[in-house]
């Protein structure tokens, strides 16, 4: 076959690749610009795009249907665009933000998280939660909210209803917790920067921790946006070792639980944010995108969450999610107390 020829032959799989993606594609781009423009008109910065567009995919799905043409570009976007959203969440984090929390709170920020998550699974399996649902949850909780949940099942492997619930789970709970920490920090007296690593540590989401941390005031609204971002790099580690285990458990787990090389993009990233620093204006436009991009695989799972089997779950995954929540806000506050 001639190098015209073979050429010819990649230009037209190309082409019927991309024919086939971007209906689906397109779709969840449609929905996260939506999801994006309800939070900008609303000006709630705590309405996360992210729950936005899962909601708006999961009606989609469940009101209308999703149009067969669109489920390969809807696979993508699960898939690729997500991987790729969390390299780029590397871009946020440098090991300078690390060393600011410094040792004592770093020892908060990694027991509770580790405590929580081995808690988590343990409270699950008391409550007859499925074990692929009680670690989605427990991702959630105890590193950073619907990233976390969505970027730990590509080793766990649960159903897209089962992180559409832990995604509901953590929002909820995340929620109230951006409500109620404010409240116990005045009635204690908290100091501001142990304010902060308490809110950083265990609160779910970023854009909650910022909601509740600036409450007490710049001081404390630092301490818990940084102590935050160095929780939300212990989920590479987290992410590894939940393959490696997943791989351990015979030749099925070996099949699904493929070595997420994403992560170690993310690592690598963190590390050349830390030595290079990148102009202002472009370092918005990436935070920004990767925002963006997130929210597209946010759509993409609610495209693909049928709510029958979602409300089949029960209330027992969510009474998971409180006790979850429940030990990780005490625990935290026990730590912080003690440094």
């Amino acid at each position: 076959m001639s190098m015209i020829d073979q050429g010819r032959r990649t230009s037209s799989a190309i082409g019927a690749w991309l024919g086939g993606v971007l209906p689906g594609l397109g779709l969840t781009f449609a929905i996260a610009c939506a999801a994006t423009a309800v939070q900008r008109l609303t000006g709630i910065a705590a309405l996360s795009p992210l729950v936005v567009a899962m909601v708006l995919g999961i009606a989609l799905r469940n009101l209308g249907g999703t149009p067969q043409a669109a489920r390969p570009g809807i696979t993508f976007s699960l898939r690729r665009v997500l991987r790729f959203a969390i390299v780029l969440l590397g871009f946020q984090l440098t090991l300078d933000q690390v060393r600011a929390v410094g040792l004592p709170g770093l020892a908060v920020i990694s027991v509770a998280l580790a405590a929580t998550f081995v808690f988590t699974r343990w409270a699950g399996r008391l409550l007859g939660v499925e074990p692929r649902l009680a670690e989605l949850i427990a991702a959630g909780t105890s590193v950073c909210g619907a990233s976390a949940v969505i970027a730990t099942n590509t080793v766990t492997r649960g159903t897209d209803e089962d992180v559409a619930y832990a995604i509901a789970c953590v929002t909820v709970f995340g929620s109230l917790a951006m409500l109620a920490l404010p409240v116990l920090g005045e009635v204690m007296a908290m100091d501001p920067a142990h304010y902060g690593i308490w809110v950083g540590a265990t609160v779910h989401e970023v854009a909650q921790v910022v909601g509740a941390g600036f409450q007490h005031g710049p001081e404390a609204g630092q301490a818990a946006t940084v102590a935050k971002l160095s929780r939300v790099m212990l989920l590479a580690p987290l992410i590894l070792i939940l393959g490696a285990a997943a791989r351990r458990g015979g030749a099925a787990a070996q099949a699904s639980a493929p070595t997420p090389w994403f992560v170690l993009g993310f690592a690598a990233v963190v590390l050349f944010n830390s030595a290079v620093a990148l102009p202002a204006a472009l370092h918005g436009e990436i935070v920004g995108l990767t925002a963006f991009l997130l929210t597209m695989a946010l759509a993409a799972m609610g495209l693909e969450t049928d709510i029958r089997k979602l409300r089949a779950k029960g209330l027992r995954p969510l009474a998971l999610g409180a006790l979850a929540w429940s030990f990780i806000a005490i625990l935290g506050l026990g730590l912080v107390l003690l440094i």
